[in-house]
């Protein structure tokens, strides 16, 4: 196998180091507009340098974004060639796009990667819808928020004092939106929910509601009524129906996500014959990340495409009701209250979210 690699970052680096010492595989060309020295393969500055070399037959995308990305993967599947990507935001977004376009072109597209960094929740999902039907999927797939929301409980410390600590340590970005508003999340569940249902969720019907708003005395009534609050993606099937969100959700300080540290992930699906299955690992890393890709690059050479038949396009109802703790204008019933919140009757998921969009410096929190 010869392989372009677009991107030369955290995890581009990774792939290089790790597909350097392996015989059945090499990378021949790296496109990296930075000027850098490569022991083996050949650094390039344009990716037609890449798309037009014939002897390479497999693209491995680590740059990152969606554009220019997008159109670099799109003409390497053109051109005949696999691809590997690690890029949650690109393969959620064109994933109507892209998958339908690796089968007619008969090359193999994976992505393992860009959920769960170095854990392999898609390689799992593939092996588990083999022989069974999943229910559920989902579970705590960003290591920010998580970070954020760990050193809350255990440090008593408000939002602003750790997202600026994570921020110092390389966890959160400069502008952390993209984690802290759950679209991250909101990727990972999306396309976690297509492979496990053999489907194409429909983007726009799948809400997603994030951490910036949480305080410190919300973390406290949480642990005065022995819950920790975890953002949690979550996707079903039954009964031919669909659901799927993102959101902040109160769990048990008892239970496994309750207990979930640091930058760590916690991804679970319930299937028919397994039952419940949790996977629990990096969500990021150089070479966690790393090692997924070249994962992937192995199950290439043993011709694996994509982990699931494309499928259709579904809606999520969300008519399922919770109770929820909410902070702000809350009109609907109460059950308690809560310090500075209340506990509400039980409310439709999309009904909250739509609730949550009219008042945006409210702050919600499904209960588990």
């Amino acid at each position: 196998m010869r392989i372009g690699l677009m991107g030369f970052g955290v995890v581009g680096r990774g792939v290089y180091e790790i597909v350097s010492k392996r015989q059945d595989m090499e990378v021949a060309k790296v496109l990296c507009l930075e000027q850098i020295h490569l022991e083996k393969g050949e650094a390039v500055k344009r990716f037609d340098e890449i798309l037009n070399d014939d002897t390479i037959d497999t693209v491995v995308e680590a740059m990152g974004g969606l554009h220019p990305a997008y159109e670099f993967v799109r003409a390497s599947l053109e051109a005949g060639k696999n691809v590997v990507s690690s890029n949650k935001a690109l393969v959620c977004t064109f994933y109507d796009d892209l998958l339908p376009l690796a089968v007619q072109k008969g090359v193999f597209f994976r992505c393992t990667a860009a959920v769960g960094g170095g854990i392999g929740w898609l390689s799992e999902l593939e092996r588990a819808r083999r022989v069974q039907k999943l229910k559920t999927v989902g579970g705590i797939m960003n290591g920010t928020c998580n970070y954020i929301l760990d050193n809350m409980t255990r440090k008593g410390a408000d939002y602003a004092v750790v997202l600026k600590e994570a921020q110092g340590l390389g966890y959160a970005e400069a502008n952390p939106s993209t984690d802290v508003d759950g679209i991250d999340t909101w990727h990972k569940t999306i396309l976690s929910g297509n492979i496990a249902f053999g489907v194409s969720f429909d983007k726009d019907t799948v809400p997603v509601a994030g951490i910036r708003n949480i305080t410190a005395a919300d973390v406290e009534s949480f642990t005065a009524h022995g819950k920790v609050c975890k953002l949690i993606g979550r996707a079903a099937q039954e009964d031919g129906k669909f659901s799927a969100s993102v959101q902040p959700t109160l769990v048990p300080a008892s239970s496994l996500e309750g207990n979930v540290p640091l930058n760590f992930n916690l991804i679970t699906f319930m299937g028919e014959t397994s039952d419940k299955m949790s996977f629990y690992g990096q969500g990021a890393g150089r070479y966690p990340t790393a090692y997924n890709v070249v994962q992937d690059l192995v199950d290439v050479l043993g011709g694996r495409g994509f982990y699931a038949p494309y499928g259709g396009k579904v809606s999520a109802e969300n008519d399922a009701a919770l109770t929820w703790y909410v902070r702000g204008a809350w009109q609907g019933e109460t059950a308690e209250d809560w310090g500075s919140g209340v506990v509400t009757k039980p409310v439709p998921v999309k009904e909250m979210h739509r609730w949550l969009k009219e008042n945006p410096d409210a702050f919600a929190a499904a209960i588990d």
